[in-house]
C-alpha cells in the first residue's frame, strides 16, 4: 500500500471516529452515502481498468511511434489533442492510457496535449454537464477558448524536453 492510500485510510478513520462521537451518530449516514457512491463508481472504475489493460496488449508500437512518437511533431500533438478531447471518464482511464503510450514510445508533446485536452476540452463533459447546466453560449465560449491550450501545452513540452534532454529510458 502506498502513502496516499495509507493517508486516505487514516483520514477516513479519523472522520469516522469524529462522526461516531457526535450525538446524532452521523457515521451511519456517512457510510450510507459512501456505499451509494461506491455502487455508482465501482463499475466505471473496473471497466476503466479493463479498457486500459486491453488497450495495452492490442496497441501496435509501430503505430505509436509513427503517430505519437518523438518525431511526430505537430501531427502527433493534433492526434493527442483529439484523442484526449474525446476520451471519456476520469483519471483512472486516461492516466493508464498515457502511461501505456509513453512506454510504447510516444513523445511527451503528444501525451501532454492528450492530457491537456482530456482535462480542458473534454467533450463528454460538454454534453453531459455544461450544455444542460450553463447553456449553449457559455459552453461554446468555454470550448472555443480552450481548444488552443492542448496544442500550446504540447509544443511547450517539446521545447522544454529539448532543454532538459531526452528521457533516460
Amino acid at each position: 500500500m502506498d502513502g496516499i492510500s495509507i493517508g486516505l485510510w487514516l483520514v477516513a478513520l479519523v472522520l469516522g471516529i469524529i462522526a461516531f462521537t457526535r450525538p446524532e451518530k452521523r457515521h451511519r449516514q456517512g457510510l450510507k452515502v459512501a456505499g451509494e457512491n461506491i455502487l455508482l463508481t465501482a463499475p466505471r472504475v473496473i471497466m476503466a481498468i479493463v479498457v486500459a489493460g486491453l488497450f495495452s496488449v492490442i496497441l501496435p508500437t509501430e503505430l505509436v511511434a509513427d503517430w505519437l512518437g518523438r518525431g511526430s511533431g505537430f501531427k502527433g500533438i493534433a492526434i493527442g489533442a483529439l484523442a484526449g478531447g474525446v476520451t471519456p471518464g476520469g483519471p483512472i482511464l486516461s492516466f493508464p492510457i498515457v502511461a501505456i503510450l509513453y512506454q510504447a514510445g510516444a513523445g511527451v508533446g503528444p501525451l501532454i496535449a492528450y492530457l491537456t485536452a482530456w482535462s480542458v476540452v473534454a467533450l463528454h463533459r460538454l454534453f453531459a454537464y455544461e450544455l444542460p447546466m450553463m447553456g449553449a453560449r457559455f459552453a461554446l465560449l468555454r470550448l472555443a477558448s480552450s481548444l488552443v491550450l492542448p496544442f500550446l501545452a504540447g509544443l511547450l513540452a517539446i521545447f522544454l524536453e529539448g532543454l532538459l534532454g531526452p528521457r533516460p529510458f
